[in-house]
């Protein structure tokens, strides 16, 4: 039985899949033998896989920011997630690749998490069913409201638990089938049934796994046991913005570390099945060779590597991301790209392959991985926050330069040192590491005076300011739909939060929430002394203590 409909419009379908926080060396296609991720790795075996593909600024909301507008934060003002009453709303006058290409008449939908400041004006979608990670309203969230209509309105922790347990091993408390991975397909999967390419369609699918908590459902959780490589460890001190990041692990032991990183890969698995299922639509739908499918992520996770967690930070498992690119009509099957692209570049690609203008004058950093222009995709630029907190990177095939406004210069060599695990400028370095570092540096002057944030180069070299000083900090963010709750008898009957902690870890022992700052977290969040008292002692007897 054919499905496919017979429209004029020939222009291809675009359908863009991200993982939040997924680092491209776990996945099997770059190369993770550990991995088990069929789907993606089928992808890449029909299209071309992007061997050095960046996230411009590797933390949420400015790497989609960049991705959503194609620019940097020079322009959307973004230089790190700001969700503060004061933070700026996306400017409607920049444009967006899903405005432009619904104004070309595309049919424009967004599935899951976006991540957006403002979340809906000015993105562009026709079509938008949320799934954040943390809503501000019930009403504002289209997985929240799902959940409800389905009987699980009373869980505060959809994602799992952030607030105590962020990194920590935990399991889902939802069963699999209700689970927001397979949410997001799901809500994929009907819109392309019901759209059925009647004209031609961009539908974005935001899965937020692998980004913490790693609340792998059960059937999932102990695929990956005892079956990962070992964190890497450095050998020179790291710069003072991964000092700080090293308390967001928050981690009782090793063995919780190691612990940790299998539910990390047991998330990504989860995903890649759930990609199966959507390729699998397309297929049923005769559309699958009439799309375009780029599979990405926002940034990766350092995971325990280095000491460090989380991204924010230049090195690669926090920067370097999966650029897998399926299009039968432009790219042939097994091509490998050695070539720098970033997120900066699926903007002008996607308007490329509709054949859309854009319709400003905006410098913009990316350039269509379809043509052959201006872009020197020798070299690859990064940047991060503002201020002595300040980073910008720059890599050419051999080193990576890291300058730090506040803080020292750093030097990798990327073919012998691939996980960074020696800055080859610590005590000064060599005058030949010193050479490689000053022709970068220079170069890098000119990519941050173009693209990075106003006022950072002075007089053509980088602006001077203070040293930084590190602030430790642990997440402590609690569901903030729950203040939302106006409605007779809604708080009332949502689960307690302690014991949603008690269930989310009864089935992985190496959470114990007594030797992390889970406590202290409690404490401040304004629970009584002798209920996390309580708490830890029904920890310690259902196994973790």
């Amino acid at each position: 039985m054919r499905f496919r409909v017979n429209r004029e419009d020939r222009r291809p379908n675009i359908l863009l899949i991200t993982c939040d926080q997924l680092r491209s060396d776990y996945l099997g296609c770059y190369g993770a033998d550990f991995m088990q991720t069929p789907n993606i790795d089928a992808l890449a075996a029909e299209g071309r896989v992007y061997e050095n593909a960046y996230s411009p600024n590797p933390v949420c909301i400015p790497a989609r920011m960049g991705l959503l507008t194609g620019l940097g934060c020079r322009h959307h003002q973004f230089y790190d997630n700001r969700w503060a009453p004061d933070a700026p709303p996306l400017s409607y006058k920049l444009p967006t690749f899903p405005r432009i290409l619904s104004d070309s008449g595309y049919d424009t939908c967004a599935v899951g998490k976006m991540h957006f400041q403002p979340e809906r004006r000015a993105s562009g979608f026709d079509h938008f069913f949320a799934m954040e990670e943390g809503p501000s309203s019930r009403e504002a969230d289209s997985y929240l409201q799902f959940l409800k209509e389905q009987g699980y309105g009373r869980v505060q922790s959809v994602h799992g638990v952030r607030h105590c347990l962020y990194m920590q091993p935990q399991r889902s408390l939802l069963p699999e089938a209700l689970h927001g991975s397979r949410w997001v397909a799901d809500r994929s999967i009907q819109y392309l049934d019901e759209q059925r390419g009647r004209r031609p369609f961009l539908l974005w699918t935001s899965f937020i796994h692998p980004h913490p908590p790693f609340d792998a459902p059960d059937e999932w959780a102990e695929m990956y046991a005892g079956k990962l490589p070992a964190p890497a460890v450095p050998k020179t001190p790291l710069g003072l913005l991964a000092e700080e990041n090293k308390t967001l692990g928050d981690l009782a032991d090793d063995a919780s570390l190691q612990r940790m990183r299998e539910l990390y890969a047991a998330c990504v698995s989860y995903c890649d099945h759930q990609v199966g299922r959507i390729v699998e639509k397309l297929k049923e739908l005769e559309l699958y060779d009439d799309t375009l499918i780029l599979f990405t992520s926002d940034h990766g996770e350092m995971l325990g590597d280095l000491g460090t967690y989380q991204k924010f930070l230049p090195y690669d498992p926090s920067c370097k991301v999966p650029f897998v690119l399926r299009w039968p009509q432009r790219v042939g099957a097994g091509e490998r790209d050695p070539r720098f692209v970033d997120l900066y570049d699926i903007l002008p690609t996607f308007l490329d392959a509709a054949g859309a203008e854009y319709p400003d004058v905006y410098d913009l950093p990316g350039e269509s991985v379809f043509g052959e222009g201006v872009k020197d995709r020798r070299y690859q630029y990064a940047e991060h926050q503002q201020g002595s907190k300040r980073w910008c990177m720059l890599r050419d095939e051999r080193y990576k330069y890291v300058y730090s406004y506040g803080d020292d210069e750093q030097l990798f060599d990327m073919a012998a040192d691939p996980q960074e695990t020696e800055n080859l400028l610590c005590g000064g370095g060599t005058p030949e590491m010193r050479a490689v570092a000053d022709r970068l540096r220079q170069r890098l002057i000119r990519y941050e005076a173009r693209y990075g944030l106003k006022g950072g180069i002075v007089n053509g070299d980088f602006a001077k300011r203070p040293r930084y000083q590190p602030s430790l900090y642990w997440e402590e963010n609690f569901p903030p739909f729950v203040r939302s709750l106006v409605r007779e008898g809604e708080r009332e009957e949502l689960d307690d939060m302690l014991d949603e902690v008690l269930w989310a870890i009864q089935k992985e022992p190496t959470s114990k929430p007594a030797q992390t700052h889970a406590r202290d977290i409690l404490l401040r969040a304004g629970y009584a002394k002798e209920r996390v008292d309580a708490l830890m002692e029904r920890a310690k007897a259902q196994g973790n203590g």
